[in-house]
């Protein structure tokens, strides 16, 4: 919305909440599109009441503008304030988190803060790592590792593959995985700022390994969150960087999941129609986890499909996952895809893999994560 229609509207959003607070109470617009009220003398169950009139009159509320009429939603953190010596910024701090609590749950809500509320531990769990994130990019403390990916039949099997992942290495010195800290950074919005970090040293390191051997380096498949895929300037920065590194686009592979892909599809067609034009390729994460995976494949111009892990780790056991790993497989196949199976973890895994056909597979069976750095001590070795 432009200046003047985002002023309006919240002119006409605070009138309306005025209609539902007493002479006694305060409102006021604390910054954006946030305000707060002080309800005076008034018990938890009243507030409540308020709260939810307010969040009620908001939803049937229509703004118009330009002969357009728009919704309005309204998401409410309610926060006792009981003489408990709370400092201001405290009980603005609790206020924040239950509106960002009553958010996360569906918005349209109103949330009473509660001392032990899980939702706002979580959230503040998360607050911390978003800080620790941030310490660990401005002091250089994240380390790439690779994961072998193998081929499961002799027509596949070409140059080495590495699926490039990132760890976080704390003030004390200890590896944290990524499951740990990226939830935060995609909530956050801070994983753009990894991706270009992880993106920056892989290519870096392609370049210089292809400088260094005069061949083809391997193939690295490097993931992407959804915030690098709507970053209007991230896609110049790879593009930039391939040039100054002289990479092989050939050897690089970015993986991206169903769900990003789907969720911002055309900054993710136009991400990977530039990069696809010069020569990279791009792999479909996690595969068959979406509710409409067939329908949008032929929509994305993918060259492989990696698919979920919580089918194959079950394919022995479970006749259901192996139908759903052999329909992907064959769908896969007949579009002209290579697919790629995660999670094999065992011999009998592998082997089922082989016998429905799949081109390519990952998991601790086959290869556990190790740093690049030794990749790079193994590449260095006498022949």
């Amino acid at each position: 919305m432009g200046v003047h229609i985002s002023y309006e509207l919240l002119r006409q959003l605070a009138t309306l909440i005025s209609s539902r607070v007493r002479e006694i109470d305060a409102l006021a617009r604390l910054g954006g599109d946030e305000f707060g009220i002080l309800l005076r003398q008034c018990s938890v169950e009243e507030a409540q009441a308020v709260a939810e009139s307010i969040r009620a009159l908001v939803a049937d509320f229509r703004f118009s503008w330009l002969n357009q009429t728009f919704a309005v939603g309204i998401s409410i953190g309610l926060v006792p304030v009981n003489g408990h010596g709370r400092s201001l910024i405290t009980l603005l701090s609790a206020a924040d988190a239950a509106c960002y609590a009553a958010k996360e749950a569906g918005r349209n809500r109103v949330h009473l803060f509660q001392p032990d509320d899980s939702q706002l531990l979580e959230r503040k769990g998360e607050m911390q790592w978003v800080n620790r994130i941030r310490s660990a990019l401005d002091e250089d403390r994240l380390r790439l590792y690779v994961q072998p990916i193998v081929a499961l039949g002799p027509d596949t099997a070409t140059c080495p593959r590495y699926e490039v992942l990132v760890r976080m290495i704390d003030e004390a010195g200890t590896v944290i995985p990524p499951g740990a800290f990226m939830p935060a950074a995609e909530r956050y919005n801070v994983a753009s700022a990894i991706d270009r970090w992880v993106v920056a040293n892989t290519l870096a390191w392609i370049g210089d390994d292809h400088r260094r051997n005069q061949r083809l380096p391997g193939h690295y498949s490097i993931n992407l969150t959804a915030d690098s895929l709507i970053d209007p300037d991230f896609l110049a920065y790879v593009l930039e960087l391939i040039e100054h590194h002289n990479v092989p686009p050939s050897s690089v592979c970015f993986e991206i999941t169903e769900t990003n892909a789907i969720a911002n599809l055309s900054s993710a067609l136009f991400f990977m129609a530039q990069l696809k034009a010069i020569g990279c390729e791009f792999s479909l994460d996690d595969f068959g986890s979406g509710v409409s995976s067939f329908g949008y494949l032929k929509n994305l111009p993918v060259d492989y499909i990696k698919i979920d892990g919580a089918f194959v780790k079950d394919i022995c056991t479970d006749s259901t996952a192996n139908v759903m790993v052999a329909s992907i497989n064959n769908i896969g196949q007949e579009m002209g895809l290579r697919t790629i199976a995660e999670f094999v973890e065992s011999a009998e895994i592998r082997d089922e893999l082989c016998r429905l056909g799949i081109n390519f597979a990952q998991g601790f069976h086959l290869g556990k994560p190790a740093p690049l750095t030794d990749l790079m001590d193994v590449r260095m070795m006498p022949r």
